[in-house]
């Protein structure tokens, strides 16, 4: 698959990549990101609660976006998710 379409639906562009339909990909980005949310979530219970919604919405959608994640399988995002906070955490300290 073409680049222009992990980059569409990790939500780093909002280009729908030619062949696709926006609604199709629209779809994909959603599915994306509620496989992430529920996978990070079974780990991290606590800290959608303490976030809230909106707060969990947004964190959840940069790692997505940001993320270095390349593994196919949603079971390795508990890693690359602690990965990502970690960044996040330097980066503010910076």
């Amino acid at each position: 698959m073409p680049d222009g379409f992990y980059q569409y639906i990790r939500g780093a562009t909002e280009v729908v990549p030619a062949g696709y339909t926006e609604a199709g990909m629209r779809a994909y980005r959603y599915l994306v990101f509620l496989g992430a949310s529920q996978m990070i979530e079974v780990h991290y219970p606590e800290l959608r609660q303490q976030l809230g919604e909106a707060a969990w919405k947004e964190l959840i959608q940069a790692f997505v976006r940001q993320s270095a994640w390349t593994s196919h399988y949603y079971g390795d995002l508990k890693d690359e998710f602690l990965a990502f906070l970690a960044r996040q955490t330097d980066a503010e300290n910076t």
